[in-house]
């Protein structure tokens, strides 16, 4: 996107609100515990601070509605296989793949998942700068490499079909990395959420096919993740959000979700595919755009598992 399109986002995005500042007791406790900021309101001006730098980088509504407080990894039925991988498999490497400030994956590591072997890449590094003013860590205190890159390179992530056999080569030092490809059949778990939603049908297929091309054949290994869905395959044309420049979002459906993953990017038969269908309220989206409670909006968590 070119800095004018960004300038035009800006133009059009709601101001920030602080009234819709909202976070449950889990993720206060676990944000207390990042930070060190054990006062609520300290910790809500904290917040703020951060959002609204967040929000100057690009006014994404996910931000805007403080969503970035609230774990979505964690809360995926799939959460706890993922953990069990990272216990239980050797060299378990696992990439969060639009990971903006990176509260999932450091969610996962204060869960247990070996933090040597996690790797986060977002298109812009600025979310992940923040990422370590909104968690007061540093890349000395939180060791995580990140790689910052565009998911449609070709040169940061190239599509390729997905390995049935070992890779011939040892898994690359995820320090040295500088793009996601030579991670290809190495990754031992994909986290992606809020990512798929933002792009076209084409482009879904195309970001899920290098997807698959990174995961390790071993079985077990797993992408899950969750994003904007309905219950039909289509547009979503009720809401359209200023990021998107005008473009309606498409929403693959449960089952077409599953035939995505289970014959077209992976043989079929060679992996299952769990997704569960979710209504959803987001209230910043309906209060922003004037849209009434009888709004149906749903989000799909899923995970893809090698068998």
């Amino acid at each position: 996107m070119s800095s004018r399109d960004i300038e035009r986002v800006r133009q059009h995005a709601d101001p920030l609100d602080e009234s819709l500042y909202k976070i449950d007791d889990e993720s206060l406790e676990f944000m207390k515990a990042q930070t060190g900021i054990q006062d609520p309101e300290e910790l809500k001006k904290h917040f703020l601070a951060v959002q609204a730098e967040a929000y100057h980088v690009y006014p994404y509504p996910c931000i805007r509605g403080f969503h970035f407080l609230h774990m979505k990894l964690s809360r995926l039925p799939a959460y706890k296989q993922l953990l069990t991988l990272g216990k239980e498999r050797q060299s378990p490497i696992f990439l969060d793949i639009g990971c903006c400030f990176g509260n999932d994956l450091r969610r996962a590591v204060y869960d247990g998942y070996p933090v040597e072997y996690c790797v986060a890449s977002d298109l812009n590094p600025a979310f992940w700068e923040l990422g370590h003013k909104l968690f007061k860590s540093t890349p000395e205190t939180f060791p995580v490499p990140f790689i910052p890159g565009d998911v449609f390179d070709p040169a940061h992530l190239a599509p390729v079909p997905p390995s049935y056999s070992p890779p011939d080569t040892p898994p690359p030092q995820l320090s040295t990395l500088t793009s996601l490809n030579p991670l290809r059949g190495h990754v031992s778990a994909i986290h992606a959420s809020a990512l798929f939603h933002l792009f076209s049908e084409d482009k879904q297929l195309q970001l899920a096919q290098a997807l698959a091309g990174l995961l390790s054949p071993e079985p077990g290994s797993m992408i899950l993740g969750s994003h904007v869905s309905r219950p039909e395959k289509g547009f979503r044309l009720e809401v359209n959000p200023p990021y998107r420049l005008g473009d309606p979002m498409f929403c693959h459906s449960p089952d077409s979700w599953a035939e995505l993953w289970d014959g077209q990017i992976f043989e079929r038969g060679t992996v299952r595919v769990d997704t569960v269908l979710r209504e959803s309220k987001r209230w910043d989206v309906m209060e922003s755009q004037d849209i009434g409670p009888e709004l149906k909006q749903y989000v799909l968590a899923w995970s893809v598992t090698r068998l």
